[in-house]
């Protein structure tokens, strides 16, 4: 409800002498309350306070951790048993794992999962185009590319998204493996609830080149002696927190996930989410609507502390469904496909549409890869021939006949390609230098791919076409590299049989 100027307002359906609590909030201001107040009587004053219109560089976070022994520490009051307040869901969440995040820390220090560092970048100077660097040698060790390989005297901005507490006040000058402290929560609850705006441009609605991460947003660290926290429910009195619409709209998450270096778009779920139907203000859904949906809990701190049963559908789930979230990736498209035989040969057709997700299939990390993995197989489990149709790229993994290598099988690759200008290395994950696009073959929202195959029929017995759909973190060049395991999550698996032919 919405008060006229003078803020009078009307309240209907109350019961008479019953005691209600009434709460207010104001651009600028905290939420406040009133309670025990009965229907009727007059006046009514709900008295609310301004809130501080700077930040303070000064602030020191406050540790989600109950261990950490400050009394306003997260956990105290939205922790329990049950797994469901905010504080498990975000220790589930893969924003409080950023600094203990394997392949980003082997990738920001050129090491592999045993410690083992590539040798440095080598570099060579040429008349025409002065210093650039040099692929790796190949007579030396190598553990995969690393920023401090490339750079080894700067820090980057890394940490400005992987370590934004830390990184605030200095987002330059910030090595996201020496963060130390309450720092290494990664992106806290404090961090998160205290973003108050977002620098976009007016032109393009996406945040300025120049500016990644926190160098995005404006913050509202309170002056000491004083707490903020900004939300997205306006009524949580009394205290010190306030009412944030940023918090329910999708711009909330765009200083960490558009991301452009060497004038390349590397990192772009928002933009790619701008650009599509689903960020129709009447008719789309939000980042929020599907990353942190409400998974029916009635409460998002302990009673005893003071939490409210609430409205389920008010209160979103702090776990940020994403990729290891088995049931949300397998939900995230559909896939179809068709078998027939046709004069001695078997017709396959695959039909994938990226029907349920508001950006590109897969996006962000460039390291990210879908795999449609097409198997033809006779009754004694013998490849069939292939005749026509897509194969999968090199980069599906070339050492065919060990697990996990697909190049060559029938079937499609779906990525971003980048390729090193200076060294030509693709597919690579050092976009801190510059790169090109090779290809993007992402599915983007409602985009279908249809591809079709031809495989030679068995002289007898049925055959067998399985089609899998494969999501992988992780091109499997460089997982093999850093030492990464190879994880290959099957989203979509399909089973057709082929009866034996009457010829």
């Amino acid at each position: 409800m919405v008060t006229d100027p003078e803020g009078a307002f009307i309240i209907e359906g109350l019961v008479p002498g019953q005691p209600v609590t009434l709460t207010a909030w104001a651009p600028g201001c905290f939420i406040a309350a009133a309670e025990d107040l009965i229907p009727g009587e007059e006046p009514i004053t709900i008295q609310i306070e301004q809130h501080a219109q700077v930040d303070n560089p000064e602030y020191t976070w406050v540790s989600p951790y109950a261990a950490a022994g400050d009394d306003n520490n997260c956990q105290n009051c939205h922790s329990d048993s049950s797994g469901t307040l905010p504080f498990e869901e975000w220790l589930d969440d893969a924003h409080s794992q950023t600094l203990s995040n394997h392949r980003f820390l082997t990738l920001y220090s050129g090491t592999d999962l045993a410690g083992n560092q590539s040798p440095l970048t080598r570099y060579v100077v040429t008349r025409d185009y002065g210093s650039h660097p040099l692929p790796p040698n190949p007579n030396q060790p190598y553990y995969g590319s690393g920023y401090k390989l490339d750079f080894p005297e700067t820090q980057g901005n890394c940490a400005a998204c992987h370590a934004p507490g830390a990184a605030v006040n200095a987002p330059y000058q910030t090595d996201p493996t020496l963060v130390i402290d309450d720092d290494t929560a990664g992106i806290s609850c404090d961090f998160c609830h205290k973003i108050w705006d977002i620098q976009l441009d007016p032109e393009t609605d996406l945040p300025y080149n120049q500016y990644p991460g926190v160098l995005s947003y404006e913050f509202r660290r309170p002056p000491q002696g004083h707490q903020f926290f900004a939300g997205p429910l306006d009524d949580v009195a009394p205290g010190e927190d306030t009412f944030s619409p940023l918090q329910l709209e999708s711009a909330y998450c765009a200083g960490c996930h558009y991301g452009t270096f060497w004038d390349t778009v590397i990192y772009n779920s928002y933009g790619e989410w701008l650009d599509s139907s689903y960020s129709d203000p009447d008719t789309g859904q939000t980042c929020q609507d599907c990353h942190m949906p409400s998974l029916g809990v009635s409460y998002f701190a302990l009673p005893e502390e003071g939490g409210l049963e609430r409205d389920p559908a008010t209160i979103a789930s702090h776990r940020t469904l994403g990729v290891r979230d088995q049931d949300f990736m397998e939900n995230a498209l559909s896939m179809q496909a068709e078998v027939i035989e046709k004069g001695g040969e078997i017709h396959l057709e695959v039909t994938l549409v990226n029907d349920n997700t508001g950006h590109k299939i897969p996006t962000d990390s460039p390291l990210r890869n879908l795999l449609l993995v097409i198997t033809a197989l006779d009754q004694d489990g013998n490849p069939l021939p292939q005749i026509s149709g897509p194969q999968l790229p090199d980069w599906a993994g070339t050492d065919l006949g060990e697990k996990s290598h697909y190049a060559g099988l029938a079937g499609k690759g779906f990525a971003l390609i980048l390729r090193e200008s200076w060294t030509g290395i693709w597919p690579t994950a050092a976009y801190w230098n510059p790169v090109q696009i090779v290809e993007d073959t992402r599915l983007a929202p409602f985009e279908e791919d249809l591809s079709q195959y031809r495989f030679q029929i068995p002289e007898e017995g049925p055959a067998t076409i399985q089609v899998q759909l494969v999501f992988r973190r992780a091109f499997i060049q460089i997982a093999q590299q850093k030492g990464w395991e190879v994880e290959d999550q099957l989203l979509k698996r399909i089973l057709l049989e082929v009866p034996a032919s009457d010829d």
